[in-house]
């Protein structure tokens, strides 16, 4: 595997890398790299193969949109890339005052049509761009019908102004929501969606894996490596150690726990029987995931981009993977159970019956 070892992006003709080069470091910012920085590690990706660039409209206030369009439009590689981009998060209002009652436009948030439009005109002038190749929903707002956002983003690819479109951070039942309502109007619809998705975040596998299969939506996990935790550089021992897990940061300390130290502690053994880092393992381990399209990668430094990248060329052998997979075995939910190999003994009789696409 490379990254030339492209992958049809769901049920859809968009081919696409294995590994997507998340830009949210691009421009000023505590894990942010300067545009120096930003542009060789766009220009190592791209020296790499790789034609997939994920950015949004509020990293970096707009300036990671900036970097990208600015990137592509000089390589004049437009046509090669599939450009990503989304929209949904607020960026009327400070950090501080959006979490607080007033203080910013509602309307300059959400996935409502008029939010869509407002929000794809100004990332396609941040861009420099006429067209975005897949544009997301960042998260669902909780509110608007997922009949009035399947309508807005099938009118924006007719219209010509997006490709496609795909989900972001939503529940599994709204993913296959939209895919049916888009399969029974005859629409565009989504496909793919974004979750966060690791060795020791997997419990999407319940619910959103079957959802996206069924929806004919490629998966694109983001936080493969669960924000560091799977680098390596944290130990049950010291949590103290400078990286995005130490001080402020989004995800707090909820990955210290037992459960996450004991498959660390699996993946340092493979890793150390291969004689590659940790990272390499973990997304190794992402990739080979059935219904994985393509994993979202982030790096503040070319070495990170590098090492990543080397991943695309490890296999894990089926005993490595088994290991791995019983170390991280999510715990079993109602939803997880019933498709226990036991209850379908349960339903003929006896017999292992193996499903179409089991």
């Amino acid at each position: 595997m490379s990254l030339t070892a492209f992958r049809a992006l769901g049920r859809s003709g968009l081919i696409v890398s294995p590994l997507a080069l998340g830009t949210m470091t691009f421009g000023p910012g505590e894990w942010g790299a300067d545009e120096a920085t930003s542009q060789a590690i766009f220009d190592a990706y791209r020296a790499a193969g790789g034609n997939f660039i994920d950015t949004a409209d509020i990293y970096t206030d707009g300036e990671s949109e900036r970097l990208v369009g600015k990137f592509i439009t000089e390589s004049g590689a437009r046509d090669e890339v599939v450009l990503a981009t989304k929209f949904a998060f607020n960026g009327s209002a400070s950090p501080l005052t959006a979490t607080q009652a007033g203080g910013g436009n509602p309307n300059a948030g959400g996935a409502g049509a008029k939010n869509i439009h407002r929000a794809l005109d100004a990332s396609l002038k941040r861009l420099g761009t006429d067209y975005i190749d897949l544009y997301w929903m960042h998260v669902w707002d909780g509110v608007t019908p997922i009949e009035e956002i399947v309508q807005t983003l099938g009118d924006l690819v007719r219209a010509g102004k997006i490709r496609y479109y795909g989900l972001s951070d939503m529940p599994a039942w709204l993913a296959m929501k939209a895919a049916t309502i888009a399969a029974e109007r005859r629409v565009p619809g989504p496909i793919a969606i974004q979750v966060v998705y690791s060795l020791v975040d997997r419990d999407v596998e319940s619910e959103h894996f079957p959802a996206a299969r069924e929806g004919g939506m490629g998966i694109m996990p983001w936080s493969p490596l669960a924000g560091g935790f799977l680098s390596g550089k944290y130990r049950r021992e010291n949590t103290a150690d400078t990286g995005r897990l130490s001080g402020a940061n989004p995800f707090g300390n909820s990955k210290f726990t037992d459960r996450n130290w004991d498959i660390l502690d699996v993946l340092r053994a493979i890793a150390t029987e291969l004689d590659r880092p940790m990272a390499q393992v973990a997304l190794a381990w992402t990739l080979a995931r059935r219904g994985v399209a393509s994993t979202l990668i982030g790096a503040s430094k070319v070495s990170q981009l590098e090492s990543n990248i080397a991943a695309t060329d490890l296999l894990l052998s089926k005993q490595q993977m088994k290991r791995l997979n019983d170390a991280s075995a999510p715990p079993v939910g109602f939803s997880s159970s019933l498709a226990a190999p036991f209850i379908r003994r349960m339903i003929y009789g006896g017999h292992d019956v193996v499903g179409w696409d089991d």
